[in-house]
């Protein structure tokens, strides 16, 4: 394996990041409940969309015992928009545990803190050495292939063992004093200069240190192998209107994708289903109730990591009312922003709802 020679490049990428690092509101001090909440949220999510939310999320909870004692569903609303809620349902679960079982205060120890429920190494990493200066890796993205470029690790980066493998040498390479900055630098060098395509390798800082810019392979490298295509799954999804012009709105079920998030009311389809298929199924699943009309409104396509939606959007006015079971209920379209819904069906909310409900109501 190739080496680094440790003190200078511990000094030229510390020297670095604490006079050009990014002003991000996480930063401002060393909380460590406030670095879990960004780090959990930086989970899958670029900076630039994290910092509203973050701001917000700790202006309504600004503490573990504020988070603890909030209802669910006022934290799944103001996380909507962020996607992958169970990220939400499991920060809200371990900080219960710190509370009930730590006094509130953030555990200080790799062994404690990685009993908490989605906490997993990398995190770990990054609460106990930015909040609490401890000499401990965090391999995220970022840090994986800066370090694979550094050092020409040719280790599919998608396969457990190179982690393991990059934690292994961040070990012996991280400063005992410093550590917080030095892996926060590892970060922001894979976020700023040592990006996926393109590295900007002329002004980077340790780039007398990089073997894959000396060979002239840094294009070649992370090696990661392609992951699947997401699946399709095509969709009839229902503005159902009563004849008060209250809309019908259902929870999911409490485990799986988008748990206890509400939706509208959605059937699947395939190519060859439309208006009669879709009145037929409703008056299946909703007894008694009579359609006065349909209208096609909206398409809808939403990307998640491994499903893409397809949906046909149709407003369905009733003539009358309906009958509801426990996890559905009926409201007033301007109500229905106090609900948690996904980005999917917020579009929903933002199109039909607002265009063909509330627009041509006023």
């Amino acid at each position: 394996m190739k080496q680094i020679q440790t003190t200078a490049f511990q000094h030229d990428l510390l020297t670095w990041y604490q006079a050009d690092n990014r002003d991000l509101p996480w930063r401002k001090d060393q909380d460590p409940y406030k670095i879990w909440v960004s780090e959990i949220m930086l989970q899958q999510t670029r900076v630039e969309t994290v910092i509203p939310y973050f701001n917000r999320f700790i202006s309504l909870f600004p503490t573990p015992e504020a988070l603890a004692e909030a209802a669910e569903e006022d934290v799944l609303k103001v996380w909507e928009g962020l996607g992958y809620y169970s990220r939400a349902r499991n920060l809200q679960a371990a900080v219960k545990e710190v509370t009930a079982d730590y006094g509130g205060k953030v555990p200080d120890t790799e062994k404690e803190i990685r009993s908490l429920r989605g906490i997993g190494p990398y995190t770990a990493g990054a609460i106990l050495s930015i909040a609490y200066g401890k000499p401990v890796p965090a391999v995220d993205g970022n840090v994986m292939r800066v370090m694979s470029r550094l050092l020409t690790l040719y280790d599919d980066i998608a396969k457990p063992k190179a982690r393991i493998q990059i934690e292994n040498i961040l070990r012996d390479l991280i400063p005992t004093e410093d550590a917080g900055d030095f892996n926060q630098a590892l970060m922001e060098l894979g976020a700023t200069v040592c990006t996926p395509k393109n590295p900007q390798c002329l002004t980077c800082p340790v780039v007398s240190h990089c073997h894959a810019r000396a060979e002239g392979v840094e294009s070649l490298l992370p090696v990661k192998a392609k992951k699947k295509p997401p699946r399709t799954e095509r969709w009839q999804t229902t503005v159902i209107v009563d004849a008060d012009g209250r809309v019908l709105i259902q929870k999911r079920p409490e485990t799986g994708l988008l748990a206890n998030m509400w939706e509208f009311p959605m059937i699947e389809s395939d190519e060859q289903s439309g208006e009669e298929a879709l009145i037929d199924a409703l008056t299946k699943r909703y007894s008694g109730i009579a359609v006065d009309h349909v209208t096609h409104t909206q398409q809808v396509r939403h990307v998640f990591s491994h499903i893409v939606w397809e949906m046909d959007v149709f407003l369905v006015r009733l003539k009358n009312r309906v009958s509801l079971s426990g996890d559905e209920l009926m409201m007033p379209p301007e109500e229905l922003t106090y609900y948690p819904f996904s980005v999917s069906h917020q579009k929903i909310i933002d199109g039909t709802i607002a265009e063909e409900v509330i627009g041509k109501r006023s």
